[in-house]
């Protein structure tokens, strides 16, 4: 009996030690059906990430006999995960998809971490994997810092020659990417245009590049569909299309006013939205543009293009500063010398002609009818009762009790020019980071039928409609409450662009001429 006894007690002691793969009793409550270890097929087992970002782990894990928990343990990132799969569900699982995500802290300074995931049974047995992360994740896209614009049109004008046939000039596109990693590829592509289909430049991994594109069609009027693509090591792409047109004069179905150094593409192209301001298509050829000049010897030119001052930037003919010329090499600014006026020009790029007058801002008139900005004329409750009015001020959020926490500061000269945030403050946005709000009067119950503006486009919004639901709208204005100026509808777009750049921005609305625009703060 005692040399029995003797041998059990020692086969149990070895299960106890885990040297075997099969139990010598159910003391768990769960039999073992085939006494392996678990299996674990993770999806990587080296994950890119960065500070500031999170990674996840993933993977699908099996176990015949039951998967009873998984831990997850990095000392240097204080990450000591225990996922209780019997707490969770109640029973071990023989099958479970892994997902688990972690935040890296945004002053994370550790280049690399090794997280160990552990995948226990119910017997007790383990199998352990190792995953590394690095620090050298790739999570922007790269970006055409200069290029045309998204949908744009590139004119290239056709010149009659003495003898009657025609010719045009080659159209010298600049571009320049940059990635956050390393850039791989430029794709170029004209549709129908031989020799200029389907190019691929190598940009050899270098986190900026430049690249200067000439393009020579035939001298016969005809559109081109242009594609430009960048991608970078990691297969993430920007593309622009746009189209390139053989014609002798353009009739643009969009222009824009910009009052920055003529050249600085940088200054056109980091706002979030707003710069250069759109203006108004009156006719055939024609345009219109009004605008407000803080101080004199301001110099504007318009612009075919948003994000250049090529091909077409229209200014004063230096031979005959009478006349308009398009040529962005040539062209001499339109200097508004008289400050804190509007400006009223019109401009007909047929006949190269232009007419310049100013008004005052007395002589202005905005949607928002008796309303003094700060005063208590705001009737609260639409009771009539003077004792429940409250100060009328509007700003930009989620409803009007959300603009209560982004009150525009109205400008000293100008009552119809109003900015966020007030002087002395910061406004700081991100890289990445989604608006979406629209401008209307404080309200603090949120009430929304008062004054209001919404936008042209959400994603790219270039122009604001008053949009009163209320209609309480200023009878001499000389808008339409919810109508743009051609008599379209002004339709419910919630003004919602992204951030392409963080740092510090200046949200400035002009509610006499409908535009605003988001730039960075000195």
């Amino acid at each position: 009996m005692r040399t029995r006894f003797l041998k059990v007690s020692l086969l149990c002691a070895l299960f106890a030690t885990g040297v075997f793969v099969t139990g010598c009793s159910d003391d768990n409550g769960y039999a073992d059906v085939d006494g392996q270890s678990p299996v674990a097929e993770l999806k990587a087992d080296h994950i890119r990430s960065g500070a500031g970002h999170d990674f996840t782990i993933e993977g699908t894990l099996t176990d015949e006999d039951g998967i009873s928990f998984i831990r997850l343990e990095c000392k240097d990132l204080y990450l000591n995960k225990t996922i209780d799969l019997i707490e969770i569900y109640g029973e071990p699982k023989k099958t479970y998809d892994l997902s688990y995500s972690f935040a890296l802290a945004a002053d994370e300074l550790g280049e690399q971490f090794t997280v160990k995931v552990t995948v226990v049974d119910v017997g007790g047995r383990e199998t352990s994997q190792d995953v590394l992360i690095t620090m050298d994740g790739d999570f922007e896209i790269p970006v055409f810092v200069k290029g045309p614009s998204e949908g744009g049109l590139i004119p290239m004008i056709l010149e009659e020659t003495e003898d009657g046939t025609f010719t045009v000039e080659p159209y010298v596109m600049e571009l320049e990417m940059s990635d956050d990693r390393g850039l791989k590829s430029l794709q170029l592509d004209i549709e129908g245009a031989v020799g200029y289909e389907d190019q691929t430049i190598d940009l050899g991994g270098l986190t900026s590049s430049t690249y200067t594109w000439t393009i020579d069609l035939p001298a016969v009027k005809k559109d081109y569909e242009a594609t430009l693509i960048v991608t970078d090591k990691e297969e993430k792409a920007d593309t622009i299309s746009c189209t390139i047109s053989v014609t002798d004069v353009v009739d643009f179905p969009k222009m824009y006013l910009a009052d920055v150094p003529k050249g600085d593409v940088a200054a056109l192209t980091s706002d979030v939205f707003g710069v250069p301001m759109v203006i108004n298509h009156t006719g055939e050829y024609q345009y219109k543009a009004r605008y407000y000049n803080k101080a004199a010897g301001t110099e504007i030119y318009f612009l075919s293009d948003k994000s250049n001052f090529s091909p077409v930037c229209y200014g004063l003919d230096p031979a005959d500063n009478t006349k308009l010329l398009n040529d962005p090499d040539l062209a001499e600014p339109f200097v508004l010398n008289t400050p804190n006026v509007y400006y009223e020009i019109t401009l007909d790029i047929l006949m190269l002609t232009y007419t310049v007058t100013t008004y005052t801002v007395d002589e202005a008139t905005n949607p928002m009818g008796h309303y003094v900005y700060g005063e208590k004329c705001f009737d609260r409750w639409e009771n009539g009762n003077e004792a429940d009015f409250i100060e009328f001020y509007i700003g930009w959020g989620s409803s009007p009790q959300d603009a209560g926490n982004h009150l525009f500061v109205q400008d000293k000269s100008n009552p119809h020019l109003f900015y966020y945030p007030a002087e002395g403050e910061t406004w700081s946005l991100g890289a990445g980071e989604d608006l979406n709000f629209i401008i209307s009067n404080n309200h603090p119950d949120g009430w929304w039928d008062h004054v209001e503006w919404r936008c042209d486009n959400s994603d790219n919004p270039e122009k604001f409609g008053y949009f009163s639901k209320k209609n309480d709208v200023n009878p001499n204005w000389e808008g339409t409450n919810r109508q743009w100026e051609d008599g379209t509808a002004v339709n419910d777009n919630w003004i919602s662009p992204t951030v392409t750049n963080a740092g510090n921005y200046r949200f400035e609305f002009d509610a006499h001429l409908g535009r605003g625009k988001i730039v960075p703060a000195n």
